[in-house]
């Protein structure tokens, strides 16, 4: 068994979750997210941002500044000044147990679903599971 963490835009989890369940990955948990990569929260870059689809556009109403003593690059340095604010986007995080010999299969799918060509369109995270414990019933079951 494997977990697999799944980072993607909030627009794309319904056609996520119809691909998973097609397959019969159906069991996730999904959390509501904030967060932002190498491009420090920013869709695009100002080349990019002509031929952008506004739905990926970053927009001001969904953003969180961080505080101003960060500085773009992460160096906290007395009297920095912060050249442009550091933006948290808000992302969906699918969180699945699945068994190994689907692996590529999920994330051949996730990947297809959630590919725009933009920054922004997430991450995958693969994971060994070793031990799963079921509460109800205290069951315990090893992972090789």
């Amino acid at each position: 068994m494997i977990e697999i963490w799944a980072i993607i835009r909030r627009d794309k989890v319904n056609a996520t979750k119809r691909f998973l369940d097609s397959i019969g990955l159906g069991a996730m948990t999904i959390h509501s997210v904030w967060g932002r990569g190498k491009q420090a929260g920013f869709a695009t870059s100002e080349i990019e941002s002509i031929d952008i689809p506004v739905e990926y556009a970053t927009a001001a109403p969904h953003l969180i500044p961080t505080d101003v003593k960060y500085s773009i690059e992460g160096n906290i340095k007395a009297g920095s000044k912060l050249t442009r604010p550091v933006i948290y986007i808000p992302k969906k995080l699918l969180v699945m147990v699945i068994p190994k010999e689907m692996k590529e299969e999920a994330i051949e799918g996730i990947i297809s679903i959630n590919r725009t060509g933009y920054h922004g369109d997430g991450k995958i995270f693969v994971m060994p599971v070793e031990e799963v414990v079921t509460i109800r019933t205290n069951e315990s079951i090893k992972i090789i």
